[in-house]
């Protein structure tokens, strides 16, 4: 194989999307679909950028659901894409098309459902979701538009048609919504397991 150089505007080389829960100071929750995040153990690393609602709610209430949702929610996550808690709208957001919502849930066609441990409340219809709590967030020197939040998950919450007792989730069953250069996809057909994998 051959390669070129290029210049991609985005560098959204496919993970997997998560609509995150924040506390609003009022007490209702905040829902911004996001697809920077990985996984270390216990812990869930976020990239936000710092003029969103997600990033002042999880400064101010260091609280948040991590809903994962599979591949067949796409439709309700793209109508959360143009949508910002912020009010007024940041100017940056305005040049982008967002437009203020207050009530994320109705906007998405989405149930909300109370968390156990934490405020902010979780997203019925996502198979996945994870109650954490903010451990840290930093601003990078070398980039002031975005924070880099780490979180521990204190509680998992898995649909039962994807879970192996309580203690694995059946990943023939799970199908996570995954987020490729703005594009949306579901997984393939299994290629294979990691010799580290239990099921």
């Amino acid at each position: 194989m051959s390669h070129i150089t290029i210049h991609p505007k985005i560098l959204y080389y496919g993970t997997p999307v998560i609509l995150l829960s924040t506390e609003n100071t009022d007490g209702s929750t905040n829902i911004s679909p996001i697809s920077s995040s990985w996984a270390l153990g216990r812990y869930v690393i976020l990239g936000l950028g710092v003029g969103s609602q997600a990033y002042e709610n999880m400064r101010e209430r260091r609280e948040c659901v991590i809903n994962l949702p599979d591949a067949g929610l796409w439709r309700q996550v793209e109508a959360l894409a143009p949508l910002t808690g912020r009010d007024p709208v940041p100017p940056n957001k305005q040049e982008l098309g967002f437009r203020h919502e207050k009530d994320k849930f109705a906007a998405a066609a989405l149930t909300s459902v109370a968390s156990e441990e934490i405020r902010p409340e979780r997203i019925a219809e996502c198979p996945l979701q994870f109650e954490a709590v903010v451990r840290d967030i930093r601003i990078p020197s070398y980039a002031d538009d975005f924070a880099i939040v780490e979180t521990e998950v204190r509680r998992v919450h898995a649909a039962e048609q994807i879970a192996i007792g309580d203690r694995y989730i059946n990943p023939k069953a799970w199908n996570p919504l995954i987020y490729s250069f703005r594009h949306y996809f579901g997984l393939t057909d299994e290629l294979g397991k990691s010799y580290r994998s239990e099921t």
